[in-house]
């Protein structure tokens, strides 16, 4: 059944799949509002009773007894009858409402207008916005005058008209001031003592040119907040106007480097098409220049780059130039650390053109730079394949690069070597002195690209290793990395990793629930499909079985990839054992890829349910390699726990 959601933006509201349910009288919405208030805790039921009443009747116990069954009878219809209630629990002294941390539409407004002050700034205005929608009317609307909902409706009220100013802060900084004038001109017909936001508004008149009207403004702040309620504007205020009128410069947008950069650009690309001809060779190799800066710069640059890649090998090879298409193909050294690709379509017809293109070079060392680029581009794009060549390509790229002595041949080669790194279980310490020799590499030779990438292996590696502090170092070089460079994917899995570390660290589950969907949501327009397809429900899988909690599968969620490890467990929760068994006997073993040990302890968790003998002794055999670490972890992103806890259960199975 679809989860309830519930509303207090606006009038108190419960729904299911978008249709709202009958909530019946005024003290039943009152109940539910109270309880949404008190954020998952216990409310004692004689608070209850005098939140309800200033004169509480003789029957006011009673009463309230019979509101929560009404509530209950309404939330969960198809309860069996004198079964526990999972949603409206009585606990203690009292009631708790345990909804889901983005149940509440109030819950999720904190969360976005948070989330958006850690987004790349041009990401940020769309969130808040999106967060705003959410609003359809005062907090707790009904409840004005109750004095229980009196702080809650304020404090919600502050928030949401600082985001607004927030939102219209982003707009100014990004160069944005047109697109702030209305939101803004409309916040303050309706709140009119908001000094900051007659300030902004001043700037973004300014900033588009209209002085007269900047001034305008802050006179008409001045009259209004002096005439009518009495105080004087604040000094960023006052000073604002001899500002104005002075025409400082530090009123200017911030975006005129960004005209600059702009006007280079075109005036570069017009004299590049006006002295490179149309059908040159070079066009091809510039052509991957230009994909590689894309690249990383996540979302549509990353589709497009990876769509653009493959016509432009096309092209390539189409001119029948063996050592042209090399370097088409080699050029491409866009650093990847997550090891299941996010077109495997494309990425066979990368790897085939490579094939061919190997075969087609001269047979001497004047090639070697280029075999060595084309065999590491090999080992990247058969990321997550279970074959031999793959790791073989990645091994000779390496002993190429190492032979040459090149920084960058070599660094591209580790890349390859890192992505054919999850064959077996157990090989985090690997993975981690590749991170840290290309650590080393990059910050002798300036290779920001791979400096990056071996924080991130870094990143993945330690949490394995049960190292949570070497992970928040690396956690912290590439939040700083990421923002110095303009690398905003970086901060998808820093984000991640933080919510791991919740999950590692026993951090309370709904905390660390709450970390995971508020990092799943960054994946949204990532450009990261091999990343984000079935990610979420992995992760609260593991957390789940981690926790000693029942496995609770929603067959309906997008499980991407690993929607074969996820339907045994809906199947033997509906009672159907005979096919959860033949489901589990149907499991092919994990991909090559970092969640190769989450995907052993799925099964083994299914396994040791059904009993089933012989998978337990598969799952053990691929776990044993891994002992020590924590499953899952190498991924940097979620965990099913130690491996030593499910190699005990196992042997406990399995017996002596």
């Amino acid at each position: 059944m679809e989860a309830v959601t519930f509303g207090v933006l606006g009038p108190v509201t419960a729904e299911r799949a978008g249709a709202g349910l009958a909530l019946k009288g005024p003290r039943h919405r009152a109940v539910l509002a109270r309880l949404i208030l008190a954020r998952r805790r216990v409310v004692p039921l004689d608070r209850l009773v005098q939140d309800l009443w200033d004169e509480p009747p003789p029957r006011a116990v009673g009463a309230v007894r019979t509101f929560v069954g009404d509530l209950r009878r309404a939330l969960e219809p198809d309860r069996p009858p004198r079964t526990p209630a999972r949603l409206l629990v009585t606990e203690g002294p009292g009631y708790a409402l345990r909804a889901a941390p983005d149940a509440v539409d109030a819950w999720r407004f904190e969360a976005a207008v948070a989330e958006a002050d850690r987004l790349p700034a041009a990401q940020a205005p769309d969130r808040i916005r999106a967060a705003l929608g959410q609003w359809r009317g005062p907090a707790y609307a009904g409840f004005a005058e109750e004095a229980w909902a009196r702080g809650e409706r304020s404090r919600l009220t502050e928030l949401r008209l600082r985001a607004v100013e927030r939102r219209a802060e982003f707009l100014l900084d990004l160069g944005r001031e047109a697109e702030a004038v209305p939101d803004l001109d409309a916040h303050l017909t309706e709140h009119p003592w908001r000094e900051e936001a007659w300030r902004l508004l001043a700037v973004a008149l300014y900033r588009t040119g209209r002085q007269a009207d900047a001034l305008a403004v802050l006179r008409r702040a001045r009259d209004l907040l002096a005439g009518h309620l009495g105080v004087d504007p604040g000094p960023r205020l006052r000073h604002l106007e001899a500002r104005v009128l002075a025409q400082d410069p530090d009123l200017d947008p911030p975006g005129e480097p960004v005209e600059a950069a702009a006007r280079l650009w075109a005036r570069a690309t017009e004299a590049y098409d006006r002295t490179v001809a149309a059908g040159a060779h070079a066009r091809l190799e510039s052509t991957v220049g230009l994909l590689r800066g894309l690249a990383v710069t996540g979302g549509g640059g990353l589709r497009a780059a990876r769509e653009q890649r493959v016509a432009a090998i096309a092209a390539a090879e189409e001119t029948g130039d063996a050592e042209l298409t090399a370097r088409v193909i080699g050029a491409y050294d866009v650093p990847a650390n997550w090891t299941r690709g996010d077109d495997p379509e494309a990425a066979r017809r990368i790897v085939a053109a490579a094939e061919r293109t190997l075969a087609a070079l001269p047979d001497d060392l004047t090639a070697d730079a280029a075999r060595c680029r084309l065999l590491a581009t090999v080992a990247l794009e058969s990321r997550g394949v279970r074959s031999p060549r793959g790791p073989r390509a990645a091994h000779e790229a390496e002993r190429i690069a190492r032979r040459l002595d090149d920084p960058a041949l070599l660094a591209f080669a580790l890349n390859g070597t890192f992505m054919q790194s999850c064959t077996t279980a157990g090989l985090a310490r690997r993975r981690d002195a590749v991170g840290a020799e290309l650590l080393a590499l990059s910050a002798r030779h300036g290779l920001v690209n791979h400096l990056v990438l071996g924080h991130l292996i870094r990143l993945q590696a330690r949490p394995a290793l049960a190292d949570l502090t070497t992970a928040d170092e690396h956690a912290a070089a590439l939040d700083r990395l990421a923002e110095r460079h303009e690398r905003p994917l970086v901060n998808v899995f820093t984000a991640w990793y933080r919510a791991l570390r919740h999950a590692v660290s026993g951090s309370p589950y709904d905390r660390t629930e709450a970390a995971y969907r508020s990092a799943a949501a960054r994946l949204e327009g990532a450009g990261m499909p091999g990343l984000e397809r079935g990610l979420l429900p992995l992760a609260l899988l593991g957390l789940r079985l981690s926790r000693g909690r029942p496995a609770d599968v929603d067959p309906r969620a997008d499980w991407g990839p690993y929607r074969p490890w996820a339907e045994p467990f809906a199947l033997l929760a509906d009672g159907r054992a005979a096919e959860a068994r033949t489901a589990l006997r149907s499991l092919t073993q994990p991909p090559p890829d970092l969640l190769y040990e989450a995907l052993c302890c799925a099964e083994a968790a299914l396994a040791l349910d059904l009993g089933d003998r012989a998978a337990l002794e598969r799952t053990y055999d691929r776990l044993l390699p891994a002992s020590g670490e924590i499953a899952g972890a190498g991924s940097g992103l979620l965990t099913f726990g130690p491996v030593d806890t499910w190699l005990a259960a196992i042997r406990r199975a399995l017996g002596p």
